[in-house]
């Protein structure tokens, strides 16, 4: 069979399976006051789209941090403000401040699962495909065995559509920044990764690797290597201003971002690290 005929089927498998999994509940459906991890990322939903960046992160009388406040990074947020916008188009009591709470319903649930597919549609499944062909070695049966298994990784369908999350977003932009240094584009795979950092913290588990590759690259090009590095740096300055930018124009605002991404008042590991997802990705 023709090795796109083959990539197809192993997308299409992947598809359904995530899909099916979908379907069954979700950890913490239908037992109150938190719901689980589904409750989290429809209320930042719910507080994106009703709050101003610069009270996403804080604790005010409108936002309780205390029930699912937001400690992901300013991409995440961003995120969830895409979603609460087509979702408030659907129905507005989905994202309704306050009343919206513990919302649960068989077309919201149906709205939720859709998303994560959309965004592993979009970003984690396109990076696999081209990971798999472009930079994987062997033969084009090896090629699509090595496909096959990353669509069908049981602990991140699980987590993400069994569970609740949107962990297919990180890792993507972590492996399309893994793409991207492998074919030579070097800017592009730190602007790849950085997206990645800004979306989930956890993705630090993966900087070292793309730090000591993108040194030691610059240290053997010499002088070259020079002009590189500087690019490479400017390159993740921007891209990290650009996606902190609505938190840096007051005092205080950037640092509070950072104590709730980083809990060491709350207990570091408060932050849940999916390690087993994170070094399957990165040894395949």
């Amino acid at each position: 069979m023709h090795t796109c005929s083959l990539v197809s089927i192993c997308v299409l498998l992947g598809l359904v399976v995530r899909w099916g999994v979908s379907l069954n509940s979700y950890s913490g459906a239908g037992k109150p006051p938190m719901f689980g991890d589904y409750e989290a990322q429809r209320h930042w939903q719910e507080v994106t789209y009703n709050l101003p960046p610069q009270e996403w992160y804080f604790n005010t009388t409108e936002n309780d941090l205390n029930y699912w406040g937001l400690d992901y990074p300013p991409l995440t947020a961003y995120h969830s403000l895409i979603c609460a916008y087509v979702a408030n188009s659907i129905n507005p009591e989905w994202v309704e401040l306050h009343k919206s709470r513990g919302y649960e319903s068989p077309m919201h649930k149906l709205f939720m699962r859709a998303t994560v597919l959309v965004a592993d549609l979009m970003i984690f499944i396109p990076a696999v495909v081209l990971y798999c062909l472009y930079l994987t070695d062997g033969s084009s049966k090896k090629k699509v065995s090595t496909l096959f298994c990353f669509l069908l990784y049981p602990g991140l369908i699980l987590i993400d559509y069994g569970h609740f999350q949107y962990n297919g977003v990180s890792l993507g932009f972590t492996l399309w920044g893994v793409l991207a240094l492998g074919l030579g584009w070097d800017a592009l795979g730190s602007v790849a990764f950085c997206l990645a950092l800004n979306y989930k913290q956890m993705e630090l588990y993966h900087a070292l690797p793309f730090f000591c590759y993108l040194l030691g690259k610059s240290v053997k090009l010499g002088l070259m290597g020079l002009f590189l590095l500087m690019r490479i740096a400017s390159t993740v300055l921007v891209t990290f201003a650009l996606c902190w930018l609505p938190f840096l124009s007051g005092s205080g605002y950037a640092m509070q971002v950072v104590r709730r991404i980083f809990p060491v008042a709350r207990g570091l590991f408060e932050v849940q690290c999916l390690t087993s997802s994170l070094s399957f990705l990165w040894c395949a």
